[in-house]
């Protein structure tokens, strides 16, 4: 269990290469930076946000996520490897919100270890790159542990250039660790969670700068005929999938992110498929080897290529 973390984020890292086209990052030593540290992100594109950050980031993160998510008890299991603290809304439930002294307790935990936590400070999700008002979570998890020696706090902006387009383009522009104390100057509680609050939504809204979109700019000659073989093969599974997956994510934020999950899971089994059918077929091993090596990197190429 103690592995899943770290090979399920080798996995995720080379599907992202696939999934995103590029990733601009602003301060890329912030990515090294070690705990204790909260990092507090603005949320625009769901589960992909924690997935992109958890990813990338060079030390294990846990992550506060929605508790609706872990309604079922595998789904449970499943987000607890992954390092995910359930938090509720009042929307879920009002009988649920004193699951959340569990959420402060665990967080306080994993900082007062030398952790790092990533909390969406806006404590909602919607498709929009301007701010939405803070929640008290973060503030609240500050205060906690304000006492813990090298305690800091990392303000983080996210922007993406499409929402739905698979091959997007995405920024994430981190700020220097804080030390927690410059962010509770008072001694009223209230105060603090303001004026925290106040200062983390003034440079996160700052950092927040939607990457332009490249897929119309002039084409890498190189990789066309690569592009070309992708998009074919490519096209039957990724057709059915991202239709079948809009249907049901209709009218939520959650396309993105349930593609992505999909496709992380279904990807290695669909070659396992291919490759099992071609050796019934007896297919030379070398020849084999090719035609598997072959749909990941013109699927890489047919992303860089596409247009829109």
């Amino acid at each position: 269990m103690l592995l899943f973390y770290p090979l399920i984020k080798i996995w995720v890292r080379f599907a992202l290469k696939i999934f995103l086209r590029k990733v601009t990052i602003v301060n890329p030593g912030a990515l090294e930076t070690r705990g204790p540290v909260l990092i507090t992100a603005n949320h625009p594109n769901s589960f992909l946000d924690a997935i992109i950050i958890g990813a990338l980031y060079k030390h294990p993160i846990h992550f506060l996520a929605r508790g609706d998510a872990f309604n079922k008890p595998w789904h449970a299991k499943l987000l607890g490897l992954l390092q995910m603290i359930p938090v509720y809304r009042l929307s879920e439930g009002k009988e649920n919100l004193v699951l959340n002294e569990q959420a402060f307790r665990k967080s306080k935990e994993v900082l007062s270890a030398g952790g790092v936590l990533l909390i969406f400070i806006e404590g909602i999700c919607v498709h929009k790159h301007e701010l939405q008002p803070f929640k008290k979570g973060a503030a609240r998890i500050a205060i906690d542990c304000k006492e813990i020696p090298g305690m800091k706090v990392m303000p983080l902006g996210l922007a993406y250039d499409s929402f739905t387009r698979f091959g997007k383009n995405i920024s994430l522009n981190f700020g220097d660790p804080l030390p927690v104390a410059s962010l509770l100057p008072y001694e009223e509680e209230t105060k603090n969670m303001r004026i925290m609050n106040e200062i983390l939504y003034s440079d996160i809204s700052t950092r927040i700068q939607v990457p332009a979109n490249s897929a119309n700019k002039r084409k890498n000659i190189f990789l066309w005929l690569p592009a070309q073989i992708g998009f074919l093969l490519h096209w039957p599974l990724y057709s059915f999938l991202s239709s079948s997956i809009a249907k049901k994510t209709n009218g939520t934020v959650f396309y993105d992110s349930v593609l992505f999950g999909v496709l992380l899971m279904i990807y290695p089994v669909y070659l396992l498929l291919l490759a099992t059918v071609l050796c019934i077929i007896k297919i030379p091993a070398l020849v084999l080897f090719f035609i598997l090596l072959i749909h990941p990197l013109t699927a890489w190429s047919a992303v860089r290529q596409r247009r829109g």
